[in-house]
């Protein structure tokens, strides 16, 4: 099942109001600011923190804006 594309484009981290990421493969949302991925099951995003695992720190570091300085 896919996810509508124009429901991704206004999803935000329910935590921190920032944009996510989408991660096809893995059928999760994202948020390097909440260090959370937000799981998606059959085409619905799970919108809560409590479903959602914590990312790794290489997993962060790869979300990190390409020109950004360091944190």
């Amino acid at each position: 099942m896919t996810t509508d594309p124009k429901l991704l484009e206004v999803l935000v981290c329910p935590l921190t109001r920032t944009t996510l990421r989408y991660d096809r493969e893995r059928q999760e949302l994202l948020s390097r600011a909440a260090g959370l991925a937000y799981p998606i099951r059959d085409g619905v995003p799970v919108m809560l923190a409590a479903e959602a695992r914590e990312l790794s720190e290489e997993e962060r570091d790869r979300l990190k804006p390409r020109n950004s300085a360091p944190d």
